[in-house]
């Protein structure tokens, strides 16, 4: 860093940093008048993070795949480097406020970047946590189906249903040609003339340029005679005279305008001997019902104007959960059936009902599920002086002020559908309104597949498809760019928070591939995560695309096909962590692949490969069996999962994995084994959970939210590494305890980051930033506790190592060494201790979930469990994918059930047993396609899955 900002001390005093990109202005700081050749991106002297002096060019208008194994410095290359550059010359390039921030912010550790582009970074992560984003609004598909719904949709009345006809001035105009055709006619106004003097009417319209009047049911020219008419009660005002005809139908149009304008939203035509009245306002026929025309405010859920009054746009409502509040209904009343009842502060309840109900017949030792519906219902409705379970929830709303209360109560609320607008989160004026038969909320409950052939068929008028032509646009293209990339079996309304964080980087490449923009630099980050090998063809050449518009695409990648279709390869390695960071290969990917001899070449190559098991566990002969899965798409599926293996369910994205093991066996496990008590999707039973001690999901979630959370909390390490620190004569010199080596209580932290070591600043319309803490220099700690050292190093120093240096300097503590062991065997010995949480893959916390479970005891005798993993190799390179599998085989072989969803070929081949769904996605989906050994599932001819399984198997 000493380099950098010596010449940055003798830059040029114009806004730009010469050692950062030379050249350029502040207003314009991605320009093609760099130095050197524009072709290439130059980086120069690189050091960010774990990287060494790294230099090297990267082609511009190509698809260039950042390679290497997990840790190498992939992301500080891609993300830390080429984005974050391209971010503090963007926010350089900004108002003069804005660039105060500048100097707070840390900026790569590098000598030069020449010709970088402005950056677009796509990552895996899902930053959405709320309610109101769904995949339409996400996309910006939902702004252009209400602008289609407001200027093209058909106004239906809310009370009966039927068709109001439109009156806007174009929709009127449209009616009138087609029923009138070569007709004369004039177009006007009625005028009340009551509190106007006579004399005065005939003046004041001349002036206003009406020389025409509609008197008796004849026109009066108005400057015809010298001496204008008396004008009193209603007339009639004529704003034009013509002949109704295709080619005049814009003056019509603007004539009935001027007639709406001045007549208060009222007009008339005279023609053919016919007066016809026009209103603004469209008013229903059949009720009488006044119906406003719609805007896109009023069809948006974000909106009060729009927003179901009921559930606020949400459409739900949070209600208590009868399954929450009796999650036990074999229990009886006495042995605590109300588990709020259980409560201490609230067993006054059940003594009130145990007062209460020996007067009607109630027996508080049967089970709550064999009480009579007058039990029941005199339990939650109560009688007389017993307010029963209503009236206690009743009590908490009324207390709901007091913190405790408002969190006590939540725990058994749920998510019920709102009543008044059924889920469609919309006022019923706005459901009112259909295009195509379908009002906007049907039309995003269909899948991206269904709105595409939707609106293919669509049959417009002339008049509809040149007032909606440039939106009908964008919706279609929008859609197309979303199928093609593999995510047509999602619905527009699907919640972006439900999203993973593979499908959500589709959603967003979606999004950038509709937008054509060009001269970009777009940082992809493993855009193949949560792909089946089918789909992966399909986005290479969406990817290809990006790149042929003139954009330079850098792809953080392991997926073998996706970096075999790149025009350049960076490796970095040749190890993780302090053992990465080197460029072993920079190079055209024909090259590569011909002569390089790294790692990653012998995997994409085959000289390495990860091998087919020689024999395939059998089990213990006993199985969990789900009959009758039918959530989501799931057509009345029946699976049976081998116990004491590893099981592998496979399909194309969408085909109902995650709804069968996830939201049906996980969660019907995880209430009979107490672990929560999320409602399970439907399916008839769940058999053979008697034999498995508990279930446990391992999902990429992750591990915590704040900077205060890493992996050596996570794991249970740092209690150990505090107390060595407190025992060392220089802390006890000082009276210092472990709690002073915490950074999350006061005594020995930095109380200006409170041990953070970083302070966020609020961008307003740009995404935060964090900055170093100026206290403590983002060291965490006081002075006094950095002062302390255990061979050399401070605690803050020892955070900052990897598990890899850990292990050698902790290696005369047994149980650190066995926690940092496990952190090697799972691949993330290259993680630093004090690793900020947020800073995480989701592969990461997933690998770290499995290391937990090995360091807490799982598969050393703890006893048979049932471990879900929702795929595990997300991030990982093949080399530490063959380490995870064998991770996973000591589970299994220490008598415990993997039972893994996944695309990748490798975990396919060696599962004991694979379950494969299918064969298509959404509602081509739902099926068992086949279960069995690998080798039986590649060679059906109706698995997706049996052609790309069979070429691992050879």
């Amino acid at each position: 860093m000493a380099k950098r900002q010596a010449k940055k001390k003798t830059a040029p005093d114009n806004g730009w940093d010469e050692a950062a990109g030379g050249g350029g202005s502040a207003a314009f700081p991605f320009g093609p008048e760099e130095v050197g050749r524009t072709d290439e991106l130059v980086i120069e002297g690189l050091r960010q993070n774990n990287l060494k002096d790294l230099t090297l060019a990267i082609p511009h208008d190509r698809i260039t795949a950042v390679v290497g194994p997990s840790g190498s410095g992939k992301s500080s290359l891609a993300f830390d480097t080429l984005f974050a550059e391209g971010r503090w010359r963007f926010i350089e390039s900004l108002s003069t406020y804005t660039r105060l921030f500048i100097e707070r912010m840390d900026r790569p550790d590098v000598d030069a970047i020449r010709n970088i582009r402005p950056p677009i970074a796509v990552e895996q992560k899902n930053p959405v946590r709320g309610s109101r984003s769904t995949v339409g609004t996400a996309t910006e598909l939902n702004d252009y189906l209400r602008l289609l719904y407001a200027r093209i949709g058909r106004v239906h009345c809310p009370g009966c249903g039927e068709p109001v006809k439109p009156t806007e001035p174009a929709w009127a105009a449209e009616r009138l040609i087609n029923e009138y055709e070569g007709e004369a006619a004039h177009v006007g106004f009625t005028m009340a003339t009551a509190t106007l003097e006579p004399e005065a009417v005939a003046d004041g319209l001349v002036e206003k340029g009406f020389i025409r009047v509609r008197v008796d049911g004849r026109i009066v020219n108005l400057t015809d005679t010298e001496q204008p008419p008396a004008l009193t009660g209603p007339i009639g005002v004529v704003t034009d005279r013509l002949r109704i005809k295709g080619p005049e139908r814009h003056r019509l149009v603007e004539a009935i305008e001027v007639a709406y304008r001045e007549g208060d939203g009222a007009a008339w035509v005279d023609v053919a001997g016919r007066l016809i009245t026009l209103t603004r306002k469209p008013v229903c026929s059949g009720c009488g019902i006044e119906v406003e025309r719609p805007t896109p405010l009023s069809l948006s859920f974000n909106h009060p104007v729009g927003a179901c009054p009921e559930c606020k746009g949400f459409g739900n409502v949070l209600k208590y959960d009868v399954d929450k509040v009796i999650p036990d209904r074999t229990l009886s009343l006495a042995e605590g059936a109300v588990e709020p009842w259980t409560k201490p502060a609230y067993t006054w309840w059940y003594e009130e009902l145990e007062r209460h109900a020996p007067d009607h017949g109630i027996d508080l030792d049967r089970p709550f599920a064999e009480l009579t519906e007058r039990e029941r219902r005199y339990v939650f409705k109560g009688a007389g002086d017993f307010g029963g379970i209503d009236g206690f929830f009743d009590y908490l709303e009324s207390k709901k002020y007091k913190l405790h209360i408002k969190v006590f109560s939540s725990r058994y609320k749920g998510q019920v559908l709102c009543k008044a607008c059924a889920g469609a989160r919309l006022k019923k004026e706005a459901l009112a309104v259909r295009l195509g038969g379908l009002n906007i909320a049907e039309l995003c409950a269909l899948s991206i597949e269904k709105a595409l052939a939707f609106f293919e068929k669509l049959e417009l008028s002339g008049l509809e498809r040149e007032l909606a032509d440039e939106a009908l646009r964008q919706v279609r293209a929008k859609l197309e760019f979303l199928s093609a990339t593999g995510l047509g079996y999602i619905t527009l309304d699907r919640l972006t928070r439900t999203l993973s964080g593979g499908e959500i980087q589709r959603v967003q490449l979606a999004t950038q591939l509709a937008s054509s923009l060009a001269g970009v630099l777009y940082i992809l980050d493993e855009p193949s995560i949560g792909l089946h090998p089918v789909d992966i063809e399909t986005l290479i050449e969406q990817i290809r695309k990006l790149a042929a518009r003139g954009n330079t695409v850098v792809i953080v990648e392991h997926d073998s096909s996706v970096i075999a279709a790149s025009d350049h390869i960076v490796e970095l390695g040749p190890g993780s962590g302090r053992r990465g960071g080197r460029l072993v290969w920079s190079g055209a990917t024909e090259e590569f692949v011909r002569s390089a001899r790294t790692l990653t070449a012998d995997y994409l190559t085959g000289r390495e490969v990860i091998h087919v098991p020689r024999w395939r566990r059998k089990g213990n002969g006993r199985f969990i069996t789900i009959t009758g899965a039918s959530g989501n798409n799931l057509r009345d599926v029946d699976v049976s999962i081998p116990l004491q293996t590893m099981t592998c369910v496979t399909g194309v994205s969408g085909s109902g994995k995650s709804t069968l093991v996830v939201d049906t066996l996980y969660n019907v496990a995880a209430a009979r084994f107490g672990e929560k008590h999320e409602k399970a999707l439907p399916c008839r039973s769940v058999e053979g959970l008697e034999n498995i001690l508990g279930v446990k999901l391992v999902d990429q979630g992750p591990i915590g939210r704040t900077p205060r959370s890493n992996p050596l909390t996570y794991i249970g390490g740092f209690d150990d590494i505090r107390r060595i620190f407190a025992g060392l004569p220089a802390a006890r010199s000082q009276g210092l305890t472990p709690g002073h080596f915490s950074f999350n209580i006061p005594g020995g932290r930095c109380e200006a980051c409170r041990g953070e070591g970083t302070e966020k600043l609020d961008m307003y319309f740009l995404p935060d930033v964090y900055i170093r803490c100026p206290e403590c220099g983002g060291r965490r700690y006081r002075p006094h506790i950095l002062e302390v050292r255990l061979g050399g190093r401070s605690v803050f120093d020892v955070l900052e190592m990897t598990f890899e240096e850990a292990a050698v300097l902790f290696r005369s503590e047994a149980n650190l060494t066995r926690l940092f062991s496990i952190m090697m065997d799972v691949g993330l010995g290259y993680l630093k201790l004090g690793q900020s949480a947020t800073t995480l893959s989701g592969g990461e916390a997933q690998r770290l979930k499995i290391a937990r479970e090995l360091a807490g005891g799982a598969g050393g005798g703890g006893g048979p469990m049932l471990y879900i993993l929702d795929e595990p190799t997300t991030g990982l390179h093949p080399d530490d994918t063959k380490k995870l599998l064998s991770v996973l085989g000591r589970l299994v072989d220490s008598g415990n059930t993997v039972l893994l969803i996944e695309h990748n070929t490798d975990c396919m081949k060696t599962a004991d047993w694979v379950v494969d769904l299918g064969p298509g996605a959404g509602e081509a989906g739902g099926e068992v396609v086949g279960a069995g050994t690998p080798e039986r599932i590649a060679r059906l001819r109706k698995s997706r899955t049996a052609r790309f399984l069979k070429r691992a198997l050879a």
